[in-house]
């Protein structure tokens, strides 16, 4: 059995035009939304033994702010393809994994489409913000596989979908 933590990047500021898309951080509510996730990921138990990441910099902050929140997680690895991938190329990197309980993350549109195309038909949340995949939306879902190599697309089932306005409710 195999775990996937799947998280879109926490809200990003604007404020700066001049940085480039890559470089952009967090604003004030994205800090504050990664923080929360990761006391909600603790409070649930879903604690990532790996940790496959966009080298974007909303994503990096966003697992900083987060992580302060997991106990004993081991350090990410951050890769530029990461950075508005597909969900091909989300799913190539995942088939690389190693860990029980991987956590990704990533950006949309491809993060929320890979959300989707990893459940089995039966198992999409019917959460209204599912199809959205807002920012700091994280799915927690299982694998019936022996390791990441096996073909597990469309075969996942839903443990946890949240996003962090809920939390804060």
């Amino acid at each position: 059995m195999k775990t996937l933590i799947l998280t879109r990047h926490a809200k990003s500021s604007w404020d700066d035009l001049n940085l480039l898309d890559h470089e952009r951080k967090l604003n004030a509510r994205g800090r504050e939304a990664a923080g929360t996730i990761g006391r909600w990921l603790t409070q649930q138990g879903h604690v990532p033994d790996q940790i496959i990441s966009s080298d974007a910099e909303r994503c990096k902050e966003t697992w900083a702010l987060l992580s302060a929140n997991l106990p004993d997680t081991p350090e990410p690895s951050f890769h530029r393809r990461l950075y508005l991938a597909a969900p091909v190329t989300q799913y190539e990197a995942l088939k690389q994994a190693k860990g029980d309980c991987v956590m990704m993350l990533g950006h949309n549109p491809g993060i929320g489409q890979f959300a989707h195309d990893l459940l089995s038909p039966d198992a999409i949340p019917d959460h209204p913000k599912f199809g959205l995949y807002p920012t700091a939306a994280t799915l927690v879902v299982t694998f019936d596989i022996p390791d990441w190599s096996t073909p597990f697309m469309a075969t996942g089932e839903v443990v946890n979908f949240v996003v962090p306005r809920e939390l804060d409710a």
